[in-house]
Formats: structure tokens, sequence, C-alpha cells
């Protein structure tokens, strides 16, 4: 015979299978799946009609939406050598050495300052020494601004002034190959060209969106170029813009990511470019064909906020494939949202004079002393 300590405890082992106890009710449990089954199915229908529209968006979109807009900048450093002269050559190299290590410190911290404050994703550097101070310049980013640049350089063909161009670049982009081009033999025979002596050529990987997520790449090339200064040097600069365009030619009329941009010392102005001037055939307005032309850029800017030099004129030029400029349907790429001048990035008090800049340089004070007499030009690309 069961003990009545037992018996009870079955009685309510059998109360809590039948009965579902509310304040001031008895629910049997039969009737329990009605409420509770549809609180549990409606969760599990709903959810994936609001989950799902996010899962089967193609990649690329929502990709594209995380994707960091790519910026370009071209800024001719003027002699922007350290205090070192052990390593240059020619007398005018030597002239141009930085006075002392502490003036050096200051030049290289400031235009690092300046560099951090547009933080762009590539940087086209001119008038530059060697590789060893862009080295210096992305050692500044990275202690005094937590920016972290890498440097490129292949030491230039200019003996006589020794100046080098270059580039920096930042995370997330890659880059696959620099390098530089050359003329053949019956190019230089033909005296229609004449040598770059300072350029560099980088390939770029440009993330379109979270590489995590499936996210795609772009491919971007540029050609960072340094022609011939003075007005009167135009004939040479013409053969040098031949060149360029010789170049880049069938890259462009393949519809592939093309930039070209530096210190042009051109004399034109940015509203009409002629077809047959140095500028002119760099984009290539020279030639019949209209599908190898790029697109000079200083066009998009108002007439007064052209000058990127300090005797207002426009030298410095960023040009543009044309696939740079339109938004290709059905897939993430980049395209060209805006183009600036910044002088606010050089100029230090009042704008140098020209007697101040180039005959007093190091005579001024740091807070009064202009970086360059170049200013930098920056071009933002979205991807959409």
């Amino acid at each position: 015979m069961r003990s009545p300590a037992l018996r009870s405890l079955n009685l309510r082992r059998l109360a809590a299978s039948v009965c579902f106890l509310l304040p001031g009710y008895v629910l049997p449990t039969l009737v329990l799946p009605a409420l509770i089954l549809p609180a549990l199915i409606l969760p599990a229908l709903i959810l994936p009609a609001l989950i799902l529209p996010a899962l089967i968006l193609p990649a690329n979109v929502a990709s594209a939406a995380d994707a960091e807009p790519f910026s370009i900048m071209t800024w001719n450093l003027e002699w922007f050598y350290d205090d070192f002269n052990g390593d240059n050559f020619s007398d005018l190299a030597k002239e141009m050495t930085t006075p002392s290590r502490a003036q050096w410190d200051w030049r290289r911290d400031a235009i690092a300052q300046s560099i951090a404050t547009a933080s762009p994703s590539v940087v086209a550097l001119q008038e530059v020494e060697n590789r060893r101070v862009l080295w210096y310049l992305s050692r500044a980013l990275d202690r005094e601004h937590k920016q972290k640049y890498t440097e490129l350089n292949i030491e230039s063909t200019d003996h006589f002034t020794e100046q080098d161009v270059g580039f920096l670049f930042r995370s997330p982009l890659d880059v696959l190959s620099i390098s530089q081009r050359m003329q053949t033999r019956q190019m230089k025979a033909s005296e229609q060209y004449f040598n770059l002596s300072k350029h560099l050529v980088g390939v770029f990987e440009v993330p379109l969106g979270n590489q995590t997520s499936g996210g795609q790449t772009e491919t971007v090339i540029v050609l960072n170029v340094h022609l011939r200064a003075k007005a009167e040097a135009e004939a040479l600069r013409i053969r040098q813009a031949k060149l360029i365009h010789y170049w880049v030619a069938s890259a462009v009329a393949a519809g592939e990511n093309v930039i070209v941009l530096g210190d042009f010392n051109t004399e034109e102005t940015g509203d009409v470019t002629r077809p047959d001037s140095d500028l002119g055939v760099a984009c290539g307005l020279h030639t019949p064909q209209t599908s190898d032309d790029l697109v000079d850029l200083h066009s998009r800017i108002r007439s007064p906020a052209r000058d990127t030099h300090l005797l207002s004129k426009s030298f410095d030029r960023i040009l543009v494939s044309p696939s740079l400029l339109t938004d290709t349907p059905g897939k993430p790429d980049l395209v060209f949202d805006s183009i600036t001048v910044r002088q606010d990035l050089v100029i230090r008090g009042a704008r140098d004079t020209p007697s101040q800049h180039w005959d007093d340089y190091w005579g001024q004070p740091d807070s009064d002393r202009d970086l360059s007499d170049h200013y930098p030009v920056i071009a933002k690309f979205n991807v959409r």
C-alpha cells in the first residue's frame, strides 16, 4: 500500500499535467496549444519576411553601402629636401637642402599635418628628394596623426635637380604595381615625343565595400607627372604630353579607370583648353578620336578658386578617364563627386609674396611661412 505522502506527490504531478494556473483562473492544458502555438509560430513566419530581403539583396549593393569614398591628392611640395646633402650630387640639389635639422623637422611635420587633415586615399607628390624623405613623412603621419601611409618611389632621371615624384597611399587600398615608362628608339627618332624624366605609374586596387562580406574592387591606374617648367618651354611640354597620351590612350579607350595628375606647368586656365596646347594634347584633344580622351577636372572648379600656385597659375591638374565620371548600372563603381584646391593646407598667416617666399623663405616666422609655392588639388570619388 502506498503511503499518504507518495499519493500526495502523485496527485500534485497529475494536477501539474492537467492544469495551468493563472491568477484567478484554472486553464486545462488542452486549451494551452491554442494560446501558445500562435505565439511560437507567428515570429517564425514574420522574422524570415523581415530578414530574407536583406539576405537576398545582391552582395554588391550591401557591400557598396559600406564603401569608403576614394580620394586622391596631387601636391608639389617645392624642394622637399631634408637637411643632409651627403646623398646629393648636383650643386643645385645641395643648394636646396634644408638649412638645419630643426627647420627640416618643422617642414616635415607641417606637411604631414596638412596631409592628415585631408586624409586622401592616395597622395601624388612632386619635387621630393627621394624615397627616404617620403619615409620620413609617412613616419610623421603615423607618429603624430595615427594615419598609416605607405610610400612608393622610383628614382627619376632628372640629374640636374635630382627631384623625384612619388606616392603615399593608405588602407584599405592595395598597390598592384609601380613602374616607369619609356619611349622606343623609333619614337625618339621621330622627335614627336620627349621623355618625362619625372613620372611614376601606380596601379591601385580600390575596395568597393566590406571585403569580408563579398565586396568587389576596382583597379585605378594613376600616372603622376612633373612636366618641364616655364611658359617658353611649352613646345617641349607638348612633346611630353604626346608621350603621356600615347601611354594611356589604349587603357582609356578600353574603359579602364585612368587618372593622370601632377604638375603640368601649363599656362591653360581651365576655361576652354586649346586642343593643341600641352594640356589639350595630354587630354587627347589633338586627335580626331574621342574614345581615348581624358577629362580635365579643373573645368569643374569655379574660376576664382582654380589657382594652384603662388603666381596665380593653375599648374596642377587632375585628368580622368570617362569611366570615372559615369555610374555603370547594375554594379558598384567609382563615380566622380568633387574637386577642390586646398590653399588652406599651405598658407600660414597671410599668403606669401613671391619675394618673401623665394628670397627670404627661412627668414620668416614659422607661423607665417607658407609650406610650398603650390597648393594641393584633391578629387573625391564615391562608390555608387
